[in-house]
This record gives C-alpha cells, structure tokens and sequence, in this order.
C-alpha cells in the first residue's frame, strides 16, 4: 500500500545565479519545481512510500523530470507520456530576501492532457492519503475533471483527503470560476490548507475563525489556516480555534515552496499518527527551513534534520 498518492505538474525550473532581473541576468541553474513535486519530494525525505501522478513529454526535458523523480524516490507508476506536448518551464530571479520574480511557461504542457480516463486506473483502497492542489484543476477542463473524479474516488474509497487551494488567479478563466471550483473541490477533503489571504478570497470572510467554519461546514473534518511567520491556525470539528506559532528565523531567503513545505509537515503527521497541533508545529518547521534556501525543495529536511531543527 502507497502512503500517498499525489497529482500534478512537474516543471523544469532555470533559477538565477545572479541577484537583478530575468531580463538582466544570464548564469541560470537547473532544478525541479511544482507543488506536488515538493510535497512528493519532501515526504519521500521523511522515509514515506510516495506514488506521483503526471503526464510527461517524451523529450530531453521529460526525460531529466522523470530521473529527478526517481533520484528522489518518487515511484512512476501513474507517469504516462503525451507525444505532441512540452513540459511547463519556470524561471525564477535570485533574491537576498523576500519573494522572487518568477515566470512560467505552462500552457498546453503535458501535464494539462490529464483526463478523468487516466485516473480511473488508481485503486484508492491501496492509499492512505490522496494531496491536492489547485493547480491542476486550473491548468485545463480536462485536467480539471480529473481532480473531482481523483477526490470523489478518494473519499468514496475511505482514503483520506487532503487540499491546498493554492491559488493561481493567472491560469484561471475568471476569480469566479476559482473560487467557486476551489471551494467546490474542498467539499471532498477531510483537510483543508488555506493560507489566510486565499481564505478570505475564497471565502469573503474576515477572520480566521469564519474561514475555519466555512471549510467545516462545507465538509472538512480538520482546517489548517496558514499565517506565515506567525504560525497557523487549527480548527477540528466542535473544537475552538487555535494558534500554533512559528519559528523564528535570522534571514528569510527565498519565500517560494515554503506552503509546499507546510504541507508536508500536515502529511507527515497524519501517516505518523501525530496529534494535529504536533504535526503543526513539524510544518512551521519545515516552512520556516525551506524559506532559508534558494531552490524549491533542495532544502526539505531528513527526519534527523527535521527533529534537530525543531528541538532547537
């Protein structure tokens, strides 16, 4: 039985080695990028059996994804390949602090093919946990389908359920599709991953108490509020909110993958058979590790890792 199965769109990601903009600089290193793949990525660090689900071009670019994912321990049993589609490119500038400036070019990639057809063929009685993301369902009507059929299965099959919105405005037809197709998708998920401003879009509440309540009574068993560096909010059915905190760090060098990170910490958790408040403060430890490097998930902590940082 996998642990986790996870689905979505692995890109090719060309990050600068040199601080200025992407029209300035010229030195470019070669890694991966995705939010599933980080979350694949940063599971499979911490000794989990983790299946990854995508659609890959049959091309140089294809080829380096499939052997970074089977570098990482990511198993290609659902990996299929579209023989007249690319796969998404991503730049991303250098920064001393803060958010990067990153550009993407996804548009009819492989990934965008998925169809409710190529996910029929998983067996979610041999999963513990179905993650997803957003992303996918903006990336095409298609690939959109996918998602619902993928969750429905999921929960129908007793497989638990987790989902990070992870807003995308850019791929999406209009904010109204988004947020009525986000929200629509999070009525599937036992556990819901919103960060505080995508709560309040998706949502139109103010406070994180109403966006808690809203993701219960809309069906979620558990929702995670993500509040960066303050740390996060937990809510469980009948239970009062309450606040984890974060951790503090010297410098905050590249902000992207950190929610990525998060999740991982709320996976880990759940297969662990944390407490949900322990595997809230694994996550902030795990987003305020990744904030301290450069790529999107070269800095994932080993369990050793993880634990040294945390007790620390």
């Amino acid at each position: 039985m996998a642990d986790v199965i996870l689905v979505g769109e692995p890109m090719v990601l060309f990050y600068a080695n040199e601080t200025g903009s992407l029209a300035e600089v010229n030195n470019f290193s070669k890694g991966l990028a995705g939010a599933e793949v980080n979350v694949g990525i940063g599971l499979s660090r911490l000794g989990h059996d983790v299946n990854y689900m995508t659609k890959l071009s049959k091309d140089d670019l294809g080829t380096y994804i499939h052997d970074c994912l089977k570098k990482e321990k990511l198993d290609s049993d659902y990996i299929t390949y579209e023989e007249d589609a690319k796969v998404g490119l991503m730049f991303k500038t250098k920064v001393t602090e803060g958010d990067p400036e990153t550009l993407y070019y996804r548009k009819g990639s492989a990934a965008s093919t998925l169809s409710p057809a190529d996910v029929d063929k998983i067996d979610f009685k041999e999963v513990k946990l179905l993650h997803m993301t957003g992303i996918p369902a903006a990336l095409s009507q298609s690939s959109r389908e996918a998602c619902f059929s993928l969750m429905k299965a999921a929960r129908e099959a007793g497989c638990y359920v987790t989902f990070d919105p992870n807003l995308r405005p850019a791929l999406w037809e209009s904010q109204e599709v988004m947020v009525d197709t986000l929200n629509e998708l999070a009525r599937y998920a036992n556990l819901v991953l919103p960060g505080v401003s995508e709560g309040e879009l998706l949502t139109g509440k103010s406070t994180v108490e109403e966006i808690a309540d809203f993701y219960i009574e809309n069906g979620a068993e558990t929702v995670v509020i993500k509040d960066g560096g303050k740390g996060a909010y937990v809510k469980e059915a009948r239970q009062e909110i309450v606040l984890v905190p974060g951790f503090k760090v010297d410098k905050i060098i590249d902000t992207v993958g950190a929610g990525d990170g998060f999740a991982v910490g709320i996976i880990d958790g759940y297969l662990s058979d944390f407490s949900i408040t322990e595997a809230v403060k694994n996550a902030n430890g795990i987003g305020a590790i990744q904030i301290q490097h450069v790529s999107d998930n070269e800095g994932l902590p080993t369990r050793v890792e993880l634990e040294k940082f945390v007790n620390q």
